[in-house]
């Protein structure tokens, strides 16, 4: 496993929890809170033009 640094869980409501983290290798990382071990991973730029798109609405219909 990377060495991976977790950022604090974002939780919505009930159980849904999802924690980012990033490691030193420019990787960053999706995983459900207490899960970390079953994550997904892409470069840091992907997770910006993610979270980007997210905030710009694009997922909107997800909700």
């Amino acid at each position: 496993m990377p060495d991976i640094t977790w950022e604090a869980p974002f939780c919505g409501e009930g159980n849904s929890c999802f924690r980012l983290g990033t490691d030193a290798e420019g990787n960053a990382y999706i995983a459900v809170n207490g899960q970390e071990e079953h994550y997904l991973t892409d470069t840091a730029d992907a997770l910006r033009a993610l979270i980007s798109e997210i905030k710009a609405g694009k997922a909107d219909h997800l909700l």
